[in-house]
């Protein structure tokens, strides 16, 4: 997939943010706004709640050369991932790094003796078929252009996946199926692209205050008050900016497929 050759390349890092409407997403574009970098806020349904953060990254704007777009579409669906990456490099000329964000819960919880394949398919069309291809498309730009990237140390493509990629909850097994593999979707394309310059991340975040987990926020509440967090709190969308902010600026330039964790010390195995 070519760039448009009429589309002049930003002046500020591009990055894609996809599901930047709200939560997790939300923070990671904010993070990077202030870090001065132009952020294509990527919503499936909701575009007021993309709006928004488009709204809120321009107010965290650190360098007038700095734009922020809405881009609309299913990344579980080929054709809307397609659009996806056209619309946004005709928005700004280039991506520098797409950031893998976005993702579903099951509409409803149920235990794996009675979960449908209805809902493992959506599940794992939005949360890992759709950035393992969308992935592919964005990464065939880099390999076109691979001396256009404006982030140190060259493109970086980033998935976000969770703690579920390694805690199993059989109230939800399509959800964590979809995130262990995600994990080794980043093991995969980090291995394909080393030799190409383009570093591969998976931040791994734990429990999160996002409209995802706000239906178990007294039980949660509980467990992080108990010890389950070492850290003893709930992490936030800025707590993953901040670690998708660190990547992108090349501070780990011999470094990739690693998986960055952000979940207060829950990944550590205690008495």
């Amino acid at each position: 997939m070519s760039q448009p050759d009429s589309q002049k390349p930003a002046e500020t890092p591009v990055i894609l943010v996809t599901g930047a409407s709200r939560g997790l997403g939300r923070g990671i574009a904010q993070a990077l706004a202030k870090d001065g970098k132009s952020v294509a806020v990527h919503f499936a349904s909701n575009r007021a709640a993309a709006e928004e953060t488009v709204l809120e990254c321009q107010k965290c704007a650190t360098h007038p050369a700095q734009r922020f777009a809405a881009v609309g579409g299913n990344i579980g669906d080929a054709a809307d991932r397609a659009r996806i990456v056209l619309e946004t490099l005709a928005e700004f000329g280039q991506i520098d790094a797409l950031v893998n964000n976005a993702g579903i819960a099951p509409r409803v919880r149920a235990d794996i003796v009675d979960a449908t394949e209805e809902s493992f398919d959506e599940v794992i069309g939005v949360n890992l078929k759709g950035p393992y291809f969308l992935s592919q498309a964005v990464v065939r730009t880099w390999l076109e252009r691979p001396s256009a990237a404006r982030l140190p140390g060259g493109y970086k493509l980033i998935f976000v996946s969770s703690i579920s990629a390694y805690l199993a909850s059989v109230n939800r097994g399509e959800y964590c199926i979809s995130k262990a593999g995600l994990a080794m979707v980043t093991k995969l394309w980090a291995s394909r692209l080393a030799s190409d310059g383009i570093q591969v991340f998976e931040i791994r975040p734990g429990i999160m205050a996002t409209d995802m987990t706000a239906g178990v926020k007294e039980k949660y509440d509980k467990l992080i008050a108990e010890g389950l967090v070492p850290q003893k709190r709930w992490g936030t969308g800025e707590d993953v900016g901040q670690a998708v902010t660190s990547l992108l600026q090349g501070s780990f330039p011999f470094s990739t497929g690693d998986v960055f964790n952000v979940d207060g010390g829950m990944h550590l195995q205690r008495l």
